[in-house]
C-alpha cells in the first residue's frame, strides 16, 4: 500500500492506508472502532444464522430456487441486523429519527444485494461443480449443498466488508 503525504499545521508527515484516521487504519488504530467492529461482527455473525439458516429452510423445505432464497434471506437477515446494530453496536446513534437510519441502512443493504446476488449466482453453480469430484461419495454434506453454502459464505463476507464502511460513515455517521 503506497504512501501519502498530509499536511497538518506545518508539518509533513506520512500515513499508509493502514495508518489513515478513516478506513481500516481507524479500526486498527481506534480502540473505540475495533470496539464497534468487533460488535458488528458479532451482529454479522447473528445475521449469519438468519441468513443460512432461512437459505436452507427455503432450499430443503420449501423448494424455492437458491437465487430466490438467498434474497429472501439476505432480507430477513438485513432486518436482524439493522435492530441489533442500532441498539448495540451504535447506542448512541439518536440524532437522527430511526426512519432515516432504516432508510440509510436499506440503501447501503440494497447496494450490498447487488453485490452480493451476482457473485453468489456465479459461485453457486461454479463451487459445487468444483467440489464434486474431491468430496467422498458418502460425505456428510453433498457438493451441492456445500458449494452453495460456501458461495454464499464468501458473498457475505465480502458485503460485510462494505456494509461496515458505509454504515459506518453514513448510516451512522453521527456517532463521533
Amino acid at each position: 500500500m503506497g504512501t501519502q503525504s498530509i499536511t497538518r499545521r506545518g508539518n509533513q508527515t506520512n500515513h499508509t492506508v493502514l495508518q489513515a484516521k478513516n478506513g481500516l487504519g481507524m479500526i486498527l488504530t481506534n480502540p473505540e472502532e475495533r470496539c464497534r467492529f468487533l460488535r458488528f461482527a458479532c451482529v454479522g455473525i447473528v445475521g449469519a444464522v438468519v441468513d443460512f439458516g432461512t437459505f436452507n429452510l427455503l432450499t430443503k423445505l420449501a423448494s424455492i430456487d437458491t437465487v430466490w432464497a438467498s434474497i429472501i434471506s439476505f432480507a430477513a437477515a438485513v432486518l436482524s441486523n439493522f435492530l441489533w446494530n442500532r441498539y448495540w453496536t451504535y447506542p448512541d446513534s439518536r440524532s437522527k429519527p430511526i426512519s432515516k437510519q432504516v432508510t440509510q441502512f436499506s440503501v447501503v443493504s440494497m447496494v450490498g444485494l447487488g453485490i452480493r446476488t451476482p457473485l453468489f449466482a456465479w459461485l453457486k453453480d461454479f463451487l459445487p461443480r468444483s467440489l464434486a469430484g474431491l468430496l467422498p461419495k458418502n460425505f456428510i454434506f453433498s457438493s451441492t449443498m456445500l458449494g452453495h453454502n460456501l458461495a454464499l459464505a464468501f458473498a457475505v463476507l465480502v458485503v460485510m466488508l462494505w456494509n461496515f464502511f458505509a454504515n459506518r460513515f453514513w448510516t451512522y455517521n453521527d456517532v463521533s
